[in-house]
């Protein structure tokens, strides 16, 4: 413990030693928020999901936030037909790339899904791959491709498809996010007429 403490304030020092000598500058080597960055700033809020697909249903709370400018945080806290699970994702950008990257990880499975994607040309929809075990449980890998799409401010729609052997995609779950409102209060539009999308 005390060594945590001591390891703390060193820590501390350093970053009030380099603003102090640097004058209030940015950092050295720090990376800059891009226009890519801001997209990830429209997810931060407090969630409500429903989902449907391959014979299960699923409801989920989640709570988005940025760290810093770079990176996005989704904490969610899922009930899949009964089953509890809660699950971590982080989604940041890529510059080199220029591809937005990120990870998932779950309390269901120890596998973590690192992301590698884009927003479409529609400048709505973030489409994101990553590999994971076969849902055959053969111990074989396969492609996966999860989507959000904003069909306004406060409705995410959201689609999981996995990749078969002949390379065609097959939509495995699908469900609606909705934005709860800082006074406790749902979004209301068109899109919340139905629980789930057409």
């Amino acid at each position: 413990m005390k060594t945590y403490i001591l390891l703390a304030a060193l820590v501390s020092f350093v970053f009030t030693s380099q603003t102090q000598i640097l004058g209030g500058q940015e950092i050295p080597g720090a990376s800059v928020a891009t226009v890519e960055h801001e997209f990830l700033q429209k997810f931060v809020g407090e969630w409500e999901l429903e989902s449907d697909g391959s014979g299960v249903q699923g409801n989920a709370t989640m709570k988005s936030s940025m760290l810093g400018k770079l990176w996005l945080v989704n904490s969610s806290e899922h009930d899949i037909s009964g089953t509890k699970m809660k699950s971590i994702q982080m989604i940041g950008y890529d510059p080199e790339k220029k591809k937005y990257v990120g990870i998932w990880a779950d309390s269901m499975i120890n596998h973590m899904w690192n992301y590698e994607g884009v927003v479409d040309e529609s400048g709505k929809r973030l489409v994101l791959d990553a590999m994971g075990p076969s849902m055959a449980g053969d111990g074989k890998m396969s492609n996966y491709r999860d989507s959000y799409e904003f069909k306004d401010n406060d409705t995410i729609i959201s689609v999981a498809s996995v990749q078969g052997a002949d390379g065609k995609w097959s939509e495995i779950m699908k469900g609606k996010a909705k934005r709860i409102k800082n006074d406790g209060e749902k979004a209301t539009d068109d899109n919340a007429k139905s629980d789930l999308p057409e």
